[in-house]
């Protein structure tokens, strides 16, 4: 992930290279697999994805027990400039029975997370205005944070990102995709982990 093969200046712009790895965990979600496939430079690609039936699917079946298995709700506050992924993120958790708030910028997630003092917040790390490592550090120095859970959720998945997420205040770190399970696994979780 984050990996492209031509790393010239002149093609900085063609993206982040996140494309074909988001498509595959996307698809490992679904219990699928993805191939690509390519004759060599100017040969054009193939990309074969293969993903299960609905019926005995067994990442079905554990989404379903996940839906189905009630937790305690939380109230929850999800910090992403990603307006679209915030949304959607903010959606799925008022789906399984959360009180949700939205910020779209470290600085709105800083005071969002002072006026509502939500159990749990989800912060993007790459922001405008505050980072997600600042907008934690904040979050730390108050009183009113003792007991709340502050996750990383980011595209940022490297052992150093971890490591700095730690060093901020963080109690666990997840890499955008994110399985709803292992979401909720996180909200659920009452003490840090990695």
């Amino acid at each position: 992930m984050f990996a492209q093969v031509d790393t010239l200046l002149e093609r900085s712009r063609d993206g982040l290279g996140i494309g074909l790895g988001l498509v595959r965990r996307l698809v490992e979600l679904h219990g699928g697999t993805v191939e690509a496939h390519s004759e060599g430079i100017a040969q054009g690609s193939e990309f074969v994805v293969r993903l299960p039936t609905a019926t005995n699917n067994p990442s079905r079946e554990r989404m379903e027990k996940v839906l189905n298995t009630p937790a305690p709700a939380s109230r929850i506050l999800v910090v992403d400039d990603n307006r679209d992924a915030c949304d959607s993120i903010a959606s799925l958790l008022q789906t399984c029975g959360h009180d949700v708030r939205t910020a779209y910028d470290g600085l709105e997630g800083v005071s969002e997370a002072e006026n509502h003092q939500p159990n749990v917040v989800l912060l993007d790390l790459g922001m405008p205005n505050l980072s997600g490592y600042d907008a934690c550090r904040r979050i730390r120095a108050q009183p009113w944070s003792k007991g709340m859970m502050l996750i990383a959720l980011t595209g940022w998945g490297q052992e150093e990102d971890k490591r700095r997420t730690e060093a901020a205040g963080f109690d666990a770190h997840l890499v955008k995709p994110v399985a709803l399970e292992k979401l909720l696994e996180a909200i659920n979780c009452k003490t840090s982990w990695r």
